[in-house]
């Protein structure tokens, strides 16, 4: 994944709409919009007390103006209970038993399964199956698993809470969780490299896996831990927007990243369409970290699932304690509209739970 992106600094001076700076102009100019480009609006529903969003796709052609509901909920619903049982198929319970009963803890502990889902939308967005990406999406969710085990240990953030649960260094001690993480990484690959189904060409397999491995590697998740675990108890004025915009772009946004640009390549998409959902990716990503900051300063640990307010007391880089909460807000609603414009030209059913998905991660409550 690129390492150098925009930095963030002009947005916060110059945050007017007339200044349209964004993270995502690193390589390639924009390209001329095609006349085949379709608008797409995105409408939010929010209540209190629910998450419930519709989003109103428009194919807009001279004949005629075509409009349909996404019921998002129900979407996300099904998909990760067709994820839970993949990955509850993958990982049986089988000898050596304790090992496999820590995998399963932290693997089947529900969670939203934002990242798999996200891997099997992109591979229908570019007109592949489901089944095809199953394998991938599986891959990155054991990955991700993986990061919030070690991510939990006493040398790492030291918490007891996860979804709600104990964490799994609290139920099988520290030696097993380490232990279990690891063995989650190496089947991820062993996964996706011997379950992916054969219409995929192994070129596309190949591919994959590559991607994959630069993604929780020191190009990705592992250089965000690292320079988030060594800027706790920084001076702000030591640090700026770049700084914590690495840690994000690597820690949280490069798994999410892999799982858009897995689910393109298993289902066949194009170079061009695989780029796309990259910077989509991307930009969620950047978002679901702000969003996340957000929480933790205005959220309890009730709410939470996990422990409200641990960033303050580690005196952790936030983008609430760099922006301020305000400037925060403002920005998860700036990525979240250029989220959207990365997929303008996909056909507007397929790109619907995409769309709804940034919105979700926009705003969610816990």
């Amino acid at each position: 994944m690129a390492s150098s992106v925009t930095p963030l600094g002009s947005w916060l001076l110059h945050h007017h709409h007339h200044h349209p700076s964004t993270i995502l102009t690193q390589s390639k100019p924009p390209r001329s919009r095609s006349p085949s480009l379709k608008p797409i609006s995105l409408t939010p529903k929010r209540s209190v007390s629910s998450s419930s969003y519709t989003v109103s796709s428009s194919l807009i052609t001279k004949e005629d103006n075509l409009k349909s509901t996404f019921d998002f909920m129900s979407y996300i619903l099904r998909k990760a209970d067709s994820v839970n049982k993949a990955l509850d198929s993958a990982v049986p319970l089988r000898e050596p038993l304790k090992i496999h009963e820590a995998m399963r803890y932290s693997l089947l502990a529900g969670g939203k399964r934002v990242r798999p889902v996200l891997c099997i939308a992109a591979c229908e967005l570019v007109g592949g199956q489901e089944s095809l990406a199953m394998p991938a999406a599986c891959a990155v969710e054991m990955i991700h698993t993986m990061s919030l085990i070690h991510d939990d240990l006493p040398c790492m953030d030291n918490d007891d809470l996860r979804r709600g649960k104990p964490t799994n260094h609290k139920v099988f001690g520290e030696d097993v969780a380490v232990l279990a993480g690891d063995a989650l990484l190496s089947f991820a690959f062993e996964h996706l490299a011997s379950a992916t189904s054969p219409e995929v060409s192994p070129t596309r397999v190949v591919r994959a896996v590559g991607e994959l491995a630069k993604a929780i590697g020191t190009e990705g998740l592992v250089a965000g831990q690292v320079v988030d675990i060594s800027s706790e108890g920084l001076d702000l004025n030591d640090v700026g927007l770049e700084h914590l915009e690495f840690i994000h772009l690597h820690k949280t946004a490069a798994l999410l990243e892999a799982s858009a640009v897995l689910g393109g390549i298993v289902g066949g998409g194009s170079d061009e369409e695989i780029e796309r959902l990259r910077k989509f990716a991307r930009c969620i990503g950047l978002l679901f970290q702000v969003v996340d900051d957000i929480l933790d300063v205005t959220k309890s640990s009730q709410e939470l699932g996990k422990t409200a307010g641990k960033d303050l007391i580690a005196d952790k880089l936030t983008y609430p304690k760099i922006m301020g909460l305000e400037k925060s807000r403002e920005f998860a609603e700036k990525l979240n509209r250029e989220a959207r414009d990365q997929l303008l030209g996909f056909d507007s059913d397929k790109v619907a739970p995409l769309l709804a998905l940034a919105n979700y991660i926009a705003n969610r409550q816990n």
